[in-house]
């Protein structure tokens, strides 16, 4: 059993003891849940730079990234840097994240907040609208296209936006619908957790137009995502380059001045 599966076990049994835990009336009650969103698709296609920085405390393969700064310094950073958007990883076991870092995430700036999360069920979707997220991320390779289809749907009904993830053409091709926004190419194998920036060139032209690309992972220089652009990129999720720093929003806003 690889890492991803074990997460999504782990995922099913969370989902199954929160929603014993939290009725949904609780989660539609929140000041967040009638919020107009912010959508990033289209801060991304305005964007010269297209980054979307990553709050992430550390990782299956990395171990601990960073412990030190409080959400508020780091997504601040990152919007003064002039990120597009920002991503919130909420998973608590294997990333050391939570939903209350969406929600401070929320209180301290005006971008669009990505809830980065395995997610599985509906439920997930309404904390992400109770917790201040913009759009939420569906991943191609723990679900069947009749999964991504009911969750995308679903998204779009609350207003939020959603980005899909894939890793190969496989998965891309059983998910293109046009209830997503974004697809996303992660470059790294989420099974052995190499990384090449050749999954995103391979995959860039069978994604269709409509959708805005992003490359995600392993993305740590001002050179990789100059080769990228020209694949029709517009989107860079970047998170441990920025976080392994002693100041993520210095190191953000060095990148993006870099870069544009």
């Amino acid at each position: 059993m690889n890492i991803l599966d074990k997460i999504i076990i782990d995922k099913k049994r969370e989902v199954i003891l929160k929603k014993s835990i939290i009725p949904v009336s609780q989660l539609e009650a929140s000041v967040f849940f009638g919020k107009e969103t912010i959508s990033l698709s289209q801060n991304l296609r305005n964007s010269n730079s297209g980054i979307i920085a990553e709050h992430k405390r550390r990782s299956p393969s990395k171990a601990i990234i960073n412990q030190n700064f409080t959400v508020e310094e780091v997504v601040k950073g990152y919007e003064s840097a002039g990120a597009c958007g920002i991503s919130v990883l909420t998973d608590g076991k294997y990333f050391g994240g939570s939903l209350d870092d969406l929600l401070l995430a929320r209180a301290s700036v005006n971008i669009p907040l990505l809830r980065k999360e395995f997610i599985v069920d509906e439920y997930q979707i309404l904390e992400a609208k109770a917790h201040g997220a913009d759009l939420i991320l569906l991943i191609a390779a723990v679900l069947t296209r009749e999964e991504i289809k009911s969750l995308s749907e679903f998204t779009k009904s609350l207003g939020l936006e959603v980005l899909l993830e894939v890793h190969n053409l496989e998965e891309l091709e059983k998910s293109i619908m046009p209830t997503l926004d974004m697809i996303g190419v992660n470059n790294r194998n989420l099974k052995t957790f190499e990384v090449s920036l050749d999954f995103s060139k391979e995959l860039a032209s069978k994604i269709p137009d409509e959708f805005v690309k992003v490359s995600e992972s392993g993305i740590s220089s001002i050179e990789a995502i100059n080769e990228l652009k020209p694949y029709g990129y517009k989107g860079f999720l970047i998170g441990e380059n920025f976080m392994k720093t002693d100041n993520a929003g210095k190191a953000a806003t060095e990148f993006i001045k870099h870069l544009i």
